[in-house]
């Protein structure tokens, strides 16, 4: 049976892959963004900007010059024009997504808009998830690029799309459960949401598009697990370094050598611990999940602390949303300089 196709408005159908298996960018992929509504001629738009237009749609990798973009005469579609071709700059310099994302972190500027990197990740991803059997694995890596609400009940730990959960919180959809889901006086349980395990795992295929399901990242679930594999593959996509993560329930090491925060909230929280601060009751409620990662060869590892454990968290903030930092994976990790 063929494994499914799935996050086809990710674009990855639009791009091909190098000899080292990163996606090149190519015409098609750019022209999508020209037809993005931020760019995409109206009724309104004035003789420069269908000309600037047609003539991307007809050569999306030309040189554009300053003042083709100061002649279109609306000045919003010019500001939007200097974010997508900033952004479409980036693409071809780097000559893959892949490419782009790294250097985008590595600079110190992020000058694009954070809905271009989510899409970035997202594609990415699909290409690290290229021929997965495993839909948990697919759901688990959302958090790469898809904010999610937390939905804490006792002891479970339930995680939903935040986009979908405001969506039926404002009555668009099921309105009266987004709206529990957010005032968290019911558990996700109890409502029609689906809360993917092993055993109906393969709803997910049927709706992933629709960001309904919910995950559970309690430590034994085969979420979490899946998530792992997720970070193991991302990981070894953009560095070829093989590493094995599994889930904590604590960390022993009282002077660990390394520590990734999965995000903003569990990169101050590590800190903290790390430095024997004090962390208060709510910011440790929100800790989610602990991470240990191990390199399966010490030789890959900066070394002085080369065959040491990295372990990271993940949390939710303040508003119990979890808003991951993938990135932090890749530009945090300690690897060996190449000489």
């Amino acid at each position: 049976m063929p494994l499914p196709d799935f996050w086809r408005n990710s674009g990855f159908h639009l791009l091909r892959r190098n000899e080292r298996g990163w996606l090149g960018v190519s015409d098609d992929f750019l022209r999508a963004y020209y037809l993005r509504p931020e760019v995409h001629p109206v009724e309104e738009s004035g003789d420069a900007e269908l000309a600037l237009h047609a003539s991307l749609m007809a050569d999306p990798g030309r040189r554009v010059d300053a003042a083709e973009i100061d002649a279109v005469e609306d000045e919003d579609a010019r500001d939007n024009y200097r974010v997508v071709l900033r952004f479409r700059d980036r693409l071809l310099a780097a000559g893959t997504i892949e490419g782009a994302y790294l250097a985008l972190f590595k600079s110190g500027t992020v000058d694009i808009p954070p809905l271009f990197i989510e899409q970035m990740t997202h594609v990415i991803l699909r290409a690290v998830l290229d021929g997965a059997e495993d839909p948990l694995q697919a759901r688990a890596a959302e958090l790469f690029f898809r904010d999610q609400k937390l939905n804490l009940q006792e002891s479970t730990i339930l995680l939903a799309d935040l986009e979908t959960v405001e969506m039926h919180a404002a009555g668009n959809a099921y309105g009266s459960i987004g709206r529990l889901i957010v005032e968290a006086q019911t558990s996700l349980k109890s409502v029609e949401l689906d809360v993917l395990d092993k055993d109906n795992a393969e709803l997910y295929w049927q709706r992933e598009s629709k960001h309904d399901t919910v995950i559970s990242i309690n430590h034994g679930r085969a979420a979490l697990e899946a998530f792992c594999r997720v970070i193991e593959a991302w990981i070894d996509h953009f560095h070829g370094i093989g590493v094995r993560v599994r889930p904590l329930a604590r960390i022993d090491e009282p002077r660990w050598a390394w520590h990734i925060g999965l995000d903003a909230a569990s990169t101050g929280l590590l800190n903290d611990l790390y430095e024997g601060g004090e962390v208060d009751h709510g910011r440790m409620r929100r800790l989610l999940s602990l991470f240990r990662m191990d390199f399966v060869n010490a030789s890959d590892m900066r070394p002085d602390i080369a065959g040491r454990p990295i372990y990271m968290a993940l949390s939710a903030n303040e508003d119990d949303v979890v808003r991951m930092k993938p990135q932090n994976l890749l530009v945090n990790l300690p690897i060996a300089t190449v000489s």
